[in-house]
């Protein structure tokens, strides 16, 4: 059986702590790196290029995940040719109906009122009054300008498009078309299987007294 001398395990203990003392220091050295590598700071000087600015401008044609314009009608609001869009880019369902009909209640009604008569709250306290939505000359507006306008304000009206997405502006448009139709409709407008609830009676209004569960008889008991 071999026997390693006590000399020959000394040296191999030598060896060994230097290897370890190497891979510390290695690791050592490329957490440092790692740790702190060369960056620069907001509006901080350069020497790299001529211009001696670090923040560099974008390359030409650089698009932002998900901020892709690559349809000017339902982006813009515009045609090819430059003019407005006539029609929706997409089908205008009931869901769209109704999240058009919320977001105008938010962002519109201070303005323009619930019902699009320009007689929002704060021009009722003397904000300058928006033209009302049933005026002739706005009722001819294409859904085209509708959603120019809200994208980039008019008037005293900012933009909203750093507010609301593309697609509930588009939402709002459909609102405010519903709006048109609803406050200058004819009896041709009602579906014939409907036209019969035009004629009907208003509901009778609810006795406040009867239905109050907090009314004197109530308290007393009922009568008696």
């Amino acid at each position: 059986m071999l026997r390693i001398s006590r000399g020959q395990g000394r040296w191999r203990q030598v060896v060994w702590a230097g290897v370890a003392a190497a891979l510390l220091a290695g690791g050592a050295g490329c957490k440092q790196k790692m740790s702190y590598q060369p960056r620069y700071d907001p509006l901080e000087r350069s020497e790299t290029f001529n211009d001696r600015s670090s923040a560099r401008p974008l390359p030409a044609g650089t698009v932002a995940r998900g901020f892709l314009r690559d349809d000017p009608e339902v982006f813009l609001g515009r045609k090819e040719n430059g003019d407005y869009a006539t029609e929706f880019p997409f089908p205008i369902t009931e869901e769209v109906m109704r999240r058009g009909q919320e977001r105008f209640t938010i962002y519109c009604t201070m303005c323009h009122g619930f019902s699009g008569y320009g007689n929002g709250m704060i021009v009722q306290r003397g904000f300058s009054p928006p033209p009302s939505f049933h005026a002739p000359e706005t009722r001819e507006k294409s859904v085209g300008y509708y959603f120019a306008v809200i994208t980039n304000g008019y008037g005293a009206m900012p933009g909203h498009a750093h507010q609301i997405p593309v697609s509930d502006r588009w939402a709002i448009v459909a609102y405010v078309r519903a709006l048109q139709l609803s406050q200058n409709a004819s009896l041709d407008d009602v579906p014939a299987a409907h036209r019969s609830a035009l004629d009907a009676p208003p509901p009778a209004p609810m006795n406040s007294r009867s239905a109050d569960p907090h009314s004197a008889n109530s308290h007393s008991g009922g009568a008696r």
